[in-house]
């Protein structure tokens, strides 16, 4: 299937999810409409609602925090996981020690933690980051340990037969094999370090998208609670997009076939 051809299914399918919500939550079928507005609002007042945010201006400031936590947690937390898990992979030894301490602290439920960061870093944006690291680090840890591990022993082999350094095989072998590992934790990390900045936020903050939603649903404001969520939606695809485009620029070695699955 071609770019555009998936392209314009992709479009459809958003259409059709829309042109749905509209008929249900407007038009009564059956003698009744089956998603009462009240609960579910609809797309067009939803829209409305997101216009207004930016024609007023008064979701700038709360969507540039938002994004800001997102990608500083996005960054660090990434960072530490590919360090500590190409020092794992390679240390067997040490990832045998921490082995229990590592599945169990990354067991503990995410929200649990939100408070405890509260009282450690305050209700500015590194409670947020703080969150959204945890969630992002073991996402990108586990992956890059595992594509260290899955190094073909073949490849190695003729590796140190050529007579490569342990720093030759890292940057030719190792890294080379874990790179497509990361980048297929990286696309679910971005989700991942939003949650973990509007989560952070719905919990204790003045400003941020998260706040926006909260302060939407104190009030029964469901078209308002959508459009956060949609904004939300629509940066996280952006920040997905940017590293596609770093992702195919490492990876130009792969075939077309691999870089497009």
């Amino acid at each position: 299937m071609s770019r555009a051809a998936l392209l314009l299914c992709q479009v459809l399918v958003a259409v059709v999810v829309l042109a749905l919500w509209q008929v249900f939550t407007t038009v009564p079928l059956f003698g009744r409409i089956l998603l009462p507005p009240f609960f579910f609002s609809n797309p067009i007042d939803v829209f409305s609602q997101i216009i207004n945010w930016f024609a007023s201006g008064v979701i700038w400031k709360h969507l540039a925090i938002t994004l800001w936590e997102s990608i500083l947690a996005f960054v660090i937390g990434s960072a530490l996981g590919i360090l500590v898990g190409f020092w794992f992979a390679r240390q067997p030894r040490v990832a045998a020690v921490f082995d229990p301490y590592v599945k169990m602290t990354n067991a503990l439920p995410r929200v649990v933690l939100a408070p405890i960061f509260a009282l450690w870093f305050g209700l500015g944006i590194w409670s947020k980051v703080a969150l959204g690291v945890t969630l992002v680090f073991f996402i990108v840890f586990f992956n890059v340990y595992q594509g260290v591990k899955e190094v073909s022993t073949t490849v190695l082999d003729n590796g140190r037969m050529l007579g490569m350094s342990e720093r030759q095989l890292m940057r030719h072998v190792y890294w080379p094999s874990a790179l497509s590992w990361m980048f297929s934790s990286l696309h679910t990390s971005v989700g991942f370090a939003v949650v973990g900045a509007v989560v952070g936020e719905y919990l204790g903050a003045a400003a941020g998208l998260g706040y926006l939603i909260q302060q939407a649903e104190g009030v029964f404001d469901v078209a308002g609670v959508f459009a956060g969520m949609f904004v939300l939606s629509a940066f996280v695809i952006l920040i997905d997009m940017a590293v596609t485009v770093v992702e195919r620029r490492l990876l130009v070695w792969r075939p077309a076939a691999a870089r497009e699955a």
